[in-house]
């Protein structure tokens, strides 16, 4: 494994969503073979509107180009949604990817529970200083983890210092530990208790480490503050209320509902590559479970940067960002609110997001901070060894971004 593999490893440990792969980021693509019939496959899909010129189709197209097997994305502004997709949801059947295809976001759900958390908030029920001891109590404890040190802000901005459960977790170690453990259900006791087994990386508030295991626990919170699962508060709060009829937060269904896209990896090159589309959520619970598709994912994020979920000063927290030197290699001077990256533009200002990853599985994502322009995509496969699967996706995001609109 060379530098390259090595930091884009590390940096996938910090980014993925409910099954964070630190082997994801060093993953090798599909064989040769496959990947250039689905590369081969491109095509356009205009819906509203044709891409203009064919720029939303040529950024996928040079996601393709990396190593994937399947890529989906849609583009919106003022003047509609542009579409385009590239290869296969399925190398058995070789179907073509089309628009409205399902894929797992992984943990773009984070960003659904956080605004679950911050309308608790605004409704008096909850505070963000309030500590984890205090909904939770003993859950956070051993090894030098201490629950009354630990806030609610903490757990949704990676500021907790709690070792990321996913780090340690034997359905990502490799294939055969995905193959053994892809059926299982856990608890959430379980996930934590795991990262219970280490001490934490820092004290409370001191740093900055992307931790699944604190939206595992913002997820118990949300229960024992409603008496409802996470899942059936974000569906009835979020998923409902803006007719995301594609959009499922599935509690231990091993499957993905309708036309969706297959996922493959070989896990850091650990055996062949295999289809990881079946597997437990439960694995992955409040920290990315979800399943959706790239229209449901658009309107979510223009309802919330767009004040409809969220009162304005708990929309001001969810926006108000930390360093976050860790993913400068990827995403160079990005910052984390609660639940939502911010990242520079190439062409000044930035763009919110919240990246996801699982095995076989990406969602990359950018709004503009005035909400008007909105990208969406899914890549499914490992992609490049290399950090170039991901400097395409983010070029992709930053050029629709950018684009001057029409008038």
């Amino acid at each position: 494994m060379n530098a390259t593999t090595t930091a884009r490893t590390r940096i996938a440990s910090r980014i993925v969503a409910a099954s964070v792969v630190a082997a994801l980021a060093g993953t090798a693509t599909m064989t040769g073979a496959a990947a250039h019939e689905s590369a081969s496959a491109t095509k356009s899909t205009p819906l509203d509107q044709p891409a203009q010129g064919g720029k939303l189709q040529d950024a996928v197209d040079a996601i393709m180009k990396t190593g994937t097997v399947g890529v989906v994305a849609e583009s919106t502004d003022p003047r509609g949604h542009r579409y385009a997709t590239a290869g296969v949801t399925d190398t058995a059947t070789g179907a073509p990817v089309r628009p409205g295809d399902r894929f797992r976001m992984a943990s773009a759900t984070k960003t659904f529970v956080a605004t679950v958390v911050l309308q608790l908030v605004g409704e008096g029920r909850l505070s963000l200083d309030d500590t984890v001891e205090k909904w939770l109590p003993g859950v956070v404890s051993g090894n030098g983890n201490d629950g009354s040190k630990v806030t609610v802000r903490q757990l949704l901005q990676h500021t907790s210092g709690l070792f990321n459960y996913t780090a340690d977790f034997p359905l990502l170690a490799d294939v055969d530990g995905f193959q053994a453990n892809r059926y299982k259900t856990w608890t959430d006791e379980q996930l934590v208790a795991i990262a219970m087994r280490h001490k934490p990386d820092f004290e409370p508030g001191t740093k900055w480490s992307y931790s699944n295991t604190g939206y595992i626990l913002a997820g118990m919170i949300i229960e024992r503050v409603t008496g409802d699962t996470w899942q059936q508060e974000v569906t009835r709060r979020i998923v409902r209320p803006l007719g995301m009829r594609h959009t499922t937060a599935p509690t231990t269904d091993i499957r993905i509902p309708g036309r969706h896209l297959h996922g493959y990896s070989d896990f850091g090159g650990s055996g062949e590559t295999i289809d990881t589309t079946e597997f437990n959520p439960t694995a992955g619970g409040a920290a990315g479970a979800m399943i959706g598709t790239t229209a449901d994912l658009t309107r979510f994020y223009a309802a919330l940067l767009g004040g409809r979920l969220l009162h304005p000063a708990e929309l001001a927290e969810m926006k108000t960002t930390v360093p976050t030197p860790d993913l400068d290699v990827v995403w160079p001077g990005a910052g984390y609110g609660l639940g939502l990256l911010r990242v520079p533009l190439s062409c000044g200002g930035s763009y919110y997001s919240h990246p996801g990853d699982l095995p076989g599985y990406t969602t990359r994502d950018g709004i503009s901070e005035d909400g008007r322009k909105i990208v969406v995509l899914n890549t499914t496969g490992d992609g490049a060894r290399d950090l170039s699967t991901e400097q395409a996706q983010n070029a992709l995001v930053d050029r629709e971004l950018c684009a001057p609109r029409k008038q």
